[in-house]
C-alpha cells in the first residue's frame, strides 16, 4: 500500500505538493490539538475563532507559498522522469539534495510563522503563558519539518537505482542511517514528550487539562513511537536481509547476483559494494577460465595462488609428445579452415585424454602438443596414466581417420616451473625427458602402432599397464649419446590366445615377459646432434 502511494506521488505532477501539504497539515493539527487540550483556546474568550484566524494568516500564506514551491520543485527535480530519460549528473545530485532542500525551506517558513503566530496570540490573549504558546508552536513546526524530511526521503527512494546508475556509488549525508534514526526518534518520541513537559509545566493550565493532555500525549507517543520504530526497523532489516541472502548465494559460488540499490545511505553503499564484489569475482572467474584455457587449470591455480615470483623445481615426470605426420603437405593441399578444423579435432582429443588421466597439456606447437604427467601436480605414478593417454589418443585418431600422427613418451628428471621475466611468465618443463619424447615422436611416425615409449617409462608403469607393451627396437635418437630401448603397445589382434599362448614380439624382438633387456636390433636414426 505504502509503496503504491509512493509511486503515485512520484509520478503525479502534484505528488510532491501533496507530500508538503500532508506534512504541514500534520504540524498544524498538532498545534491546534495542543492548544485545545491545554485549555489555551478556551482562554481566548468567546471570540477565539477570530483570534485563531488572525494568528493563522501568516501560516496560511507560508503554507500556500510552500505548496507553490513544491509544485515548482516537482517540475524542476523530476522533469527527466516525465520526459522518460535518465537524469544528467547535475540533475541526479540535485535529486539527492531534495529532502534536505525542502526541509530547510520548510524550517525557515515555520520559524517565521511560529514567531508571528506566537506574538499575535500573546497580544490577543494575555492570560496565556508566552513561553508555553511559543513552545507549542515551535514543537508543532519541528514535527511538521521532521515529517517533511522523512516523507520526501521516502518519496525519492525508488529513483535511487537510476541515480546510482548515473553517479555510481554515492551517498548524501542527509540520507544516512544516523540522520534517519535521529529524525524518526525526534518526531515519534522526543517531541511528544517535550510537549507533555510543556503542558504539565504550564502555570495557567487547569489540573483537568493537564491530566487530559498527559493521557493524550502518552497514548499518541506510544502509538506513534511504536509505528515509527517498526517502519525504521523494516527500512533497515529488509535491505540487510536482501544483502544476507545475496552473500549466501555468493559464498555458494553463484555469481549471477545483483542487489537492488535502494538508498544513498550506508546501506546503499553496502549494496553497491556487494554488486562491485560480484562483478570483480565474475571478472576474476572469467580471467581464471581464460587463463586456464591457455595454460591449463592446474597451472592457472598455481599462478593465482603463488603470485608473480619465478618458481619451479626438479622432479620426475612423464612427457608425452604428439605430432602430425605430413602436416606441410596437408596444409598446402587443404583449405586453411579445413586443416585447422581437423587439427582442432585432434587437439581436442589430446586435451581430453590428457586431462582425464590427470595430465597437463603444457603447450601447443603448431600441429604438435606437449603433455606432462607429474607436474605441476605430483602423481605417485605418472607413467601409467601417460601410457594410457597415449593409447587412447592413438585409438581415437585412427578411428577418426582424418590425420596420421606419431606419439612419443619418455620418463625422467626435468625442471618444471616458470621461466621468463617479471612481466611475462610461462610455465614449462625443460630436460632430457622432453627432448627424448620429441625424438621418439619422430621415429613413431614410421612405427605401425604409431607410439614409441622409452624403457624408463615402461619400467616405472604399473604391472597391468606394462603387460600391454612390448619391446620394439633400440634406436640411437638424434642428439642422444646412448641408444634408447623403444617400446610400442601390443596389437589386440595379436594378443594372447585363449589357451595362454604367447605372442612373439614384432620385428623379431624378444618377449618382454622373459627378457625386457633383450636388444634385437640397434638402428641409428640419425647421428647428428641438436
Amino acid at each position: 500500500m505504502i509503496a503504491r502511494l509512493v509511486i503515485w506521488a512520484l509520478k503525479a505532477r502534484a505528488g510532491l505538493a501533496a507530500v508538503v501539504i500532508t506534512a504541514n497539515l500534520s504540524g498544524l493539527a498538532v498545534i491546534i490539538m495542543e492548544l485545545w487540550l491545554s485549555g489555551s483556546l478556551s482562554r481566548l474568550g468567546p471570540d477565539w475563532l477570530r483570534h485563531v484566524a488572525l494568528a493563522g494568516i501568516y501560516p496560511t500564506l507560508g503554507f500556500l507559498a510552500g505548496v507553490a514551491l513544491a509544485i515548482r520543485d516537482r517540475s524542476y527535480h523530476f522533469g527527466w522522469l516525465d520526459q522518460g530519460r535518465k537524469p544528467t549528473e547535475e540533475e541526479a545530485r540535485q535529486l539527492l539534495r531534495l529532502p534536505i532542500t525542502i526541509t530547510t525551506r520548510a524550517l525557515a517558513v515555520w520559524i517565521t510563522g511560529v514567531i508571528v503566530a506566537t506574538l499575535s496570540l500573546i497580544r490577543l490573549t494575555p492570560d496565556n503563558d508566552p513561553a508555553v504558546i511559543a513552545a507549542l508552536f515551535t514543537f508543532g513546526g519541528i514535527e511538521s519539518v521532521g515529517l517533511t524530511f522523512l516523507i520526501v526521503d521516502r518519496l525519492i527512494r525508488p529513483t535511487i537505482p537510476i541515480v546510482a546508475a548515473v553517479l555510481g556509488p554515492t551517498m548524501h549525508w542527509s540520507s544516512s542511517v544516523l540522520v534517519r534514526v535521529v529524525v524518526s526518534w525526534a518526531v515519534a518520541a522526543a517531541l511528544p514528550m517535550l510537549m507533555l513537559i510543556v503542558v504539565l509545566g504550564n502555570p495557567v493550565a487547569d489540573p483537568a487539562d493537564r491530566v487530559r493532555t498527559a493521557i493524550y500525549l502518552s497514548v499518541v507517543g506510544l502509538g506513534v513511537g511504536a509505528l515509527a520504530t517498526a517502519f525504521l526497523a523494516r527500512a533497515v532489516a529488509t535491505p540487510m536481509r536482501t544483502l544476507r541472502l545475496a552473500l549466501d548465494r555468493i559464498t555458494k559460488g553463484d555469481l549471477d547476483v545483483r542487489v537492488p540499490v535502494g538508498s544513498t545511505s550506508e546501506i546503499g553503499r553496502l549494496e553497491n559494494s556487494v554488486n562491485e564484489l560480484v562483478a570483480n569475482l565474475r571478472e576474476r572467474q572469467r580471467m581464471r577460465d581464460v587463463f586456464g584455457r591457455h595454460v591449463g587449470a592446474e597451472v592457472a591455480e598455481r599462478a593465482l595462488a603463488g603470485g608473480l615470483d619465478l618458481t619451479g623445481d626438479v622432479r620426475v615426470v612423464t612427457a608425452l609428445f604428439v605430432d602430425v605426420t605430413g602436416s606441410v603437405e596437408l596444409s598446402t593441399g587443404l583449405p586453411p579452415e579445413e586443416f585447422v578444423a581437423k587439427l582442432n579435432r585432434l587437439l581436442a582429443t589430446v586435451v581430453a585424454a590428457t586431462e582425464e588421466n590427470n595430465g597437463l597439456v603444457n603447450k601447443f606447437e603448431g600441429d604438435a602438443a606437449l603433455c606432462i604427467f607429474g607436474a605441476p601436480i605430483a602423481l605417485r605414478d605418472n607413467a601409467t596414466p601417460a601410457l594410457r593417454a597415449a593409447r587412447r589418443i592413438r585409438d581415437e585418431v585412427v578411428a577418426a581417420g582424418e590425420l596420421d600422427i606419431g606419439i612419443g613418451v619418455a620418463h625422467g628428471l626435468v625442471f618444471a616451473g616458470d621461466i621468463g621475466s617479471d612481466t611475462r611468465l610461462e610455465y614449462t618443463v625443460i630436460g632430457d625427458a622432453v627432448n627424448e619424447a620429441a625424438r621418439l615422436t619422430t621415429e613413431a611416425k614410421e612405427v605401425p602402432r604409431r607410439i614409441l615409449v622409452s624403457g624408463s617409462a615402461i619400467e616405472d608403469a604399473a604391472p597391468h599397464e606394462r603387460a600391454k607393451w612390448t619391446l620394439y627396437e633400440t634406436i640411437l635418437l638424434r642428439g642422444m649419446k646412448q641408444p634408447t630401448a623403444c617400446w610400442t603397445d601390443l596389437d589386440p589382434a595379436a594378443d594372447l590366445s585363449a589357451n595362454g599362448a604367447q605372442t612373439t614380439a614384432p620385428s623379431g624382438t624378444a618377449d618382454p615377459a622373459t627378457d625386457r633387456s633383450a636388444v634385437v636390433e640397434v638402428r641409428t636414426a640419425a647421428t647428428e646432434t641438436d
